[in-house]
């Protein structure tokens, strides 16, 4: 076989560096590492303690309300809420629906906090725009389960590195669709409030994210469901909740368990999509 130039140019150490500087880092920031992941195990457990705290009718019965109200007291989400959550409890699987909930919720909230500031720099600074998207790209491109290999590195196995994979592949809609929504607001309206004196911060404010509220809520509810697709996959770290159920059903070819925790999640993510919106409009 003849060899042809390029295998005369030697290997790049990608590999080399990338293990070097993780070292580096887990070695380095071992005591912020270690604070996050107890930290956020306590808060975590905590959440999740106090959820299951909450007697399980009773739980149904505020979604159903929630649903009920969200979307314009019609009965079918409320419905649907009720003979779904009640399917979950039925069987045995309300602890891991707790969990379940507690790490979309988390991850969601983290995605939302950071998102949403991220999306308006890019929307009103434009060298922030050209450096961050090509971040997103890579964030939305990378296979999900990439995502477990610095989070195990950083924080060993649980719910929280299966928080931080949740985020990183989460955050991108929230981000993306806060950008769009400041970005399609009129000119003309800007313009306006700015001839009436208005500061930057009450532009933002008072114009733009109350025009850009709808768009930015979509990129909140795609954000939401992806988290929850990552529950699966979180599960692979140590990550609690109907995931694992699914992952260990799949280990033990469980076809009946697995396909009971597989509808669960639906089920979950039906009424979350469902309900937040609702909630957008």
């Amino acid at each position: 076989m003849e060899e042809s130039i390029l295998d005369f140019i030697p290997e790049i150490p990608v590999s080399d560096a990338v293990e070097s500087f993780m070292d580096w880092l887990t070695g380095t920031f071992a005591f912020l590492f270690d604070s996050i992941q107890s930290f956020g195990k306590f808060v975590m457990e905590g959440m999740t303690d106090l959820l299951i705290l909450i007697p399980p009718v009773l739980f149904i019965l505020i979604i159903a309300a929630a649903a009920f109200f969200a979307s314009g007291k019609k009965f079918g989400l409320a419905a649907f809420a009720i003979v779904g959550l009640w399917f979950v409890q039925n069987q045995g699987l309300w602890e891991d629906l707790m969990n379940t909930i507690t790490l979309v919720i988390i991850s969601s909230l983290i995605s939302i906090v950071i998102g949403v500031p991220v999306g308006i720099w890019m929307a009103k600074s434009k060298w922030a725009n050209t450096i961050i998207t090509p971040i997103l790209d890579l964030m939305q491109t990378m296979p999900a389960f990439v995502y477990l290999i610095p989070a195990v590195a950083f924080f060993g196995i649980g719910m929280v590195p299966g928080v931080f994979a949740s985020v990183i592949f989460a955050l991108p809609p929230t981000v993306r669709f806060t950008n769009l929504g400041i970005r399609q607001v009129p000119e003309e309206l800007v313009e306006a409030s700015e001839s009436f004196g208005s500061t930057g911060s009450q532009k933002l404010f008072k114009v733009e994210l109350p025009l850009a509220k709808s768009t930015i809520m979509a990129g909140i509810n795609q954000t939401v469901m992806l988290a929850l697709s990552m529950v699966v996959i979180a599960s692979m770290i140590g990550a609690p909740g109907l995931g694992s159920e699914v992952l260990s059903a799949l280990q033990r070819a469980q076809v009946g368990t697995g396909f009971v925790s597989g509808l669960s999640l639906v089920i979950l993510a039906i009424v979350m999509d469902r309900l937040t919106q609702k909630l957008t409009k």
